[in-house]
């Protein structure tokens, strides 16, 4: 088990994450932000899908997915189809322009990872790509089965934000 300053710098090293972040949201075209590329990025990977399932997968709200689902709509890049199991709900699809914005999407990010990572080697790129999934699993899927709350130790409450 690895020692509390190694959990001290993961966590240093976890929120320092949002630059990339922040850098990835400012590739994105200026009519499709986060939340819209979030949305397609979803429909790509698991198909068409009702608004709750979306909702769900963003584990975001139902007003805040319904933002993003009419802008993605009003750009033509998904469609809305009634739901033949359920009149009153909708089924959403990506469509022709919605499967170039991703594929568009895909190319901007694949080609900022390329050029900030050109000086690492492949076995380092996967072996991130591994252990970022690794960690992930480690957290479990916060959307299936609700994990205990973590509740800290007195010692640990402090009113400090990691560096």
């Amino acid at each position: 088990m690895a020692e509390q300053a190694q959990y001290e710098e993961l966590a240093r090293q976890l929120s320092a994450i949002g630059a990339v972040k922040r850098e990835l949201g400012r590739i994105l075209p200026h009519d499709c932000p986060a939340g819209s590329a979030a949305v397609l990025t979803l429909l790509g990977r698991h198909g068409d899908m009702r608004m709750s399932k979306l909702a769900e997968l963003l584990a975001v709200d139902m007003s805040v997915t319904s933002r993003h689902v009419a802008h993605v709509a009003d750009r033509g890049w998904i469609e809305r189809l009634p739901d033949p199991a359920d009149k009153r709900s909708r089924i959403l699809r990506l469509t022709d322009a919605g499967r170039e914005q991703l594929t568009e999407l895909s190319r901007r990010s694949s080609r900022l990872f390329a050029d900030r990572l050109s000086d690492w080697s492949d076995h380092e790129v996967g072996l991130l790509i591994h252990l970022m999934g690794r960690l992930r699993e480690s957290f479990g899927d916060c959307r299936a089965v609700p994990r205990p709350p973590y509740v800290p130790e007195a010692s640990e409450l402090t009113t400090r934000t990691p560096a």
